[in-house]
């Protein structure tokens, strides 16, 4: 044997290693590389969609938050002002309470005075009458006492 046949036949052996291997192994090993490099690719595009998503979710929650903190903040803001407008109103009831005390007061005040007045001028009328009983040394009578005092009052 020859070895440039021996190299003809393996050569020739080779081609047909070569076409079998490209007509009957290579497209099922191309389909299964395809199949895996569509998998890997569905799978980072469903990774950048769920990051996507989780931005998205996040964002979301920090605008809702924020709404939250708002609408407490509007809610204390609320309750402040009506705690106010409570305490205003029983600061007015307090000083209308106040103004009616001083007033009922001042009622009973001028009603003592007045009764004062009464009594005193009674004292005085009384202390008059003895005072002139002594002077003129004779019995006055009241009856005669109010005539001569109208009587008086109407001269004056």
């Amino acid at each position: 044997m020859n070895i440039n046949l021996t190299m003809i036949g393996q050569a020739i052996a080779f081609f047909i290693f070569v076409v079998f291997c490209m007509k009957y192994v290579w497209p099922p090993i191309m389909a299964a590389l395809q199949e895996r490099q569509k998998k890997i690719a569905d799978g980072l595009a469903a990774s950048d969609r769920a990051t996507r998503d989780l931005e998205l979710a996040q964002e979301k929650s920090a605008q809702e938050l924020r709404e939250a903190k708002q609408q407490a903040a509007g809610l204390i803001e609320q309750a402040n002002k009506r705690a106010a407008q409570i305490v205003e109103a029983s600061k007015d009831d307090a000083r209308k309470e106040g103004q009616k005390l001083i007033e009922q007061a001042k009622a009973e005040i001028e009603q003592e005075r007045n009764q004062a007045r009464d009594a005193l001028r009674a004292e005085v009328a009384a202390i008059a009458i003895a005072g002139a009983e002594k002077i003129l040394e004779t019995s006055v009578d009241a009856s005669k006492h109010n005539d001569m005092l109208e009587k008086m009052a109407a001269e004056l």
